[in-house]
């Protein structure tokens, strides 16, 4: 019996050199934006990284100074009864002190916030501890009492002001 030859012919065809010129380009292209990606995602990385030790920091310094804050109360309320003695120089020397510890806090980023009797309540920054009865309608809503200061960090207030509302 005769052999039987198969009528498919076998393909052992090379790709032209253009389909090889296109597939190295496609391969460029795809390295080229995987380069890309990994430096972008690098670049989000670092400045990830960046905002994270910034917090950081502002982090372990807001728990200083909100540590200090009752200190800082107990000096003004040192200062107020120093002020009532007799002995000058004990007033004055207390008086350098703390003006150089609010400085150094100052110079961290701590700063008090500027309260006054007679402004209006805002419970976006201030923290009524308790309302009185107005003695007229322009005193409703207004700040009667300030009872302990606020202090911000930079931009961020790390202790309220707590003061009295009329109602």
């Amino acid at each position: 019996m005769p052999k039987k030859t198969s009528s498919k012919p076998k393909s052992s065809k090379k790709p032209s050199l253009k389909d090889q010129i296109k597939n190295l380009n496609n391969s460029i292209k795809d390295e080229q934006d995987k380069f890309l990606r990994l430096f972008a995602e690098f670049e989000n990385y670092k400045r990830r990284t960046s905002k994270e030790r910034l917090d950081l920091y502002k982090t372990a310094s807001q728990e200083l100074m909100t540590a200090l804050i009752p200190v800082i109360d107990d000096m003004e309320r040192a200062s107020a009864e120093f002020t009532k003695s007799k002995d000058k120089s004990i007033v004055q020397g207390f008086s350098l002190i703390k003006n150089k510890f609010s400085e150094v806090l100052k110079s961290q980023g701590l700063t008090k916030i500027v309260v006054n009797k007679g402004d209006d309540f805002d419970s976006e920054i201030h923290e009524a501890i308790t309302q009185i009865p107005a003695e007229n309608n322009k005193m409703k809503g207004k700040i009667f009492d300030i009872t302990e200061n606020g202090f911000k960090l930079g931009d961020k207030i790390i202790r309220y002001p707590k003061v009295v509302v009329g109602n």
